[in-house]
């Protein structure tokens, strides 16, 4: 929980280098949100002379912006205090003059809060630790720019770029669709340098005003931290351009859905060496289970990569989304894709997560399921041939049937905590019964004239 003083001495100076008076501590709470406070930099750099509080209900908030806590859940009622430590090697300049920096949620017994999202993560990170190994991660995040939508009755519009013709059409890859939104892009490239992003390549993606920006591999927690910087920097962008910028899994009923493909290894902590492959560059046996484990557990973790009702509108056999977890080389019709590679760079694409997945549950969750492969050595199925569309689907079809689940898959719950699971689960159903208790337009439209 404690700050090293050398950390926070390079701090101060950073602060007072960038001329940084506030410093937005940045909490992410079970759907990815950033949560927390706006402090003075004194306050940051006080330590625990001047605890920087949050009471731990903002972890549990609801995506309607609602607390997920019943009556006879007496942690509801208290809501006790959690301690704030800033993580100073996440310290960054942010917009209006701001920094960002992430804190870790602490118990005032200094003990880890166990539902706090970057500390599951972190949890599972250990676990390969404690067997020598060091996970790899690279994520590919899709969004959407629109025109901006006041009316959430209404579908978002196509977004106007330079030329002041809306983008209506589908042009994959294309670099004059690309160019349209330049200024924006132009901005986003801006604020991730000085955010210290390490974003690769953007493309136009499939759908109407749809990109994606890959990042490098690394770390998973900082990648996680970097992910949710992102959509910070995307949506200030979009809003200063007249425009609006979603992560939603599908906005747009006609168009692509968006994703957040996740490429992973696992390297040896000491020499750094790729365990997925071996010297002859055959795939190893650790990664047969790693692929085994995905396949067996990730339709029983679902939440944790679709946590939303609309995600489960994205898992549709059209335009590059997943229906299964087959696994094949170089195939996008799979859940699970073997990118073509060297021994270094062997990995797997996990293609479940959509775009609006938290970032830090769906790593925790994807390396959960390989870890469990890899301890009772499950192994993969066979390579899918051809179009792994007309495999049959293994992943729930609704949240109400993933949530079921999970809460049944005690192996995932119990390598995430207990406290999480629990938790995680009160504050899905929470969100199902808000969705359930709404009176669709197309209920109006087709049932309340004919039935």
């Amino acid at each position: 929980m404690a700050v090293g003083w050398a950390g926070m001495t390079e701090a101060a100076k950073w602060l007072e280098q960038h001329a940084i008076t506030e410093v937005e501590c940045i909490v992410p709470d079970l759907n990815g949100i950033p949560r927390g406070k706006i402090v003075p930099a004194a306050k940051l750099l006080a330590g625990g002379e001047t605890a920087i509080m949050l009471p731990s209900s903002a972890l549990v908030v609801t995506v309607t912006g609602n607390y997920s806590g019943r009556a006879d859940d007496e942690s509801a009622y208290q809501d006790a205090d959690m301690r704030l430590a800033p993580d100073f090697s996440t310290l960054c300049r942010g917009h209006a003059g701001r920094a960002y920096v992430f804190a870790d949620a602490f118990a005032q017994d200094g003990t880890p809060w166990p539902s706090a999202p970057r500390q599951v993560l972190r949890s599972v990170l250990d676990l390969y630790r404690t067997r020598g190994w060091r996970a790899v991660m690279a994520p590919e995040l899709e969004f959407y720019l629109t025109a901006p939508n006041p009316d959430p009755n209404l579908p978002p519009g196509p977004p106007v770029g330079r030329s002041g013709r809306p983008e209506t059409s589908q042009d994959p890859y294309g670099l004059e669709s690309l160019g349209e939104f330049q200024p924006v892009i132009d901005r986003i490239y801006a604020t991730a340098e000085a955010m210290g992003l390490p974003l690769e390549t953007l493309i136009h993606e499939t759908g109407a005003g749809q990109l994606e920006i890959n990042f490098r591999h690394g770390d998973p927690l900082r990648l996680a931290d970097q992910v949710l910087l992102f959509k910070r920097a995307v949506r200030l962008a979009a809003r200063d351009h007249g425009l609006a910028a979603t992560f939603m899994a599908k906005p747009i009923a006609e168009q692509a859905s968006s994703s957040m493909h996740l490429h992973m290894s696992v390297v040896d902590a000491a020499s750094g060496a790729n365990l997925f492959a071996d010297e002859d560059e055959a795939d190893s046996a650790l990664f047969d289970h790693f692929i085994g484990g995905l396949q067996k557990y990730i339709p029983q973790a679902m939440p944790l990569f679709a946590p939303n009702v609309n995600s489960f509108r994205r898992l549709r056999p059209s335009l590059s989304a997943p229906t299964n977890v087959e696994w094949a080389r170089d195939n996008r019709s799979c859940g699970l894709r073997v990118p073509a590679s060297k021994r270094p760079g062997r990995r797997v694409e996990n293609r479940l997560p959509g775009a609006d997945a938290n970032p830090y549950l769906a790593m925790a969750g994807s390396l959960v399921c390989g870890y469990l492969g890899m301890q009772e050595r499950l192994a993969r199925g066979p390579e899918a041939p051809g179009n792994a569309y007309k495999q049959a689907s293994t992943l729930p079809r609704t949240l109400e049937d993933a949530l079921a689940r999970l809460a049944a898959c005690q192996p995932v719950l119990d390598l995430l905590g207990g406290p999480f699971a629990a938790t995680f689960l009160r504050l899905k159903e929470v969100e199902l019964e808000n969705f359930q208790s709404v009176i669709t337009a197309w209920e109006r439209d087709h049932l309340f004239p004919k039935i």
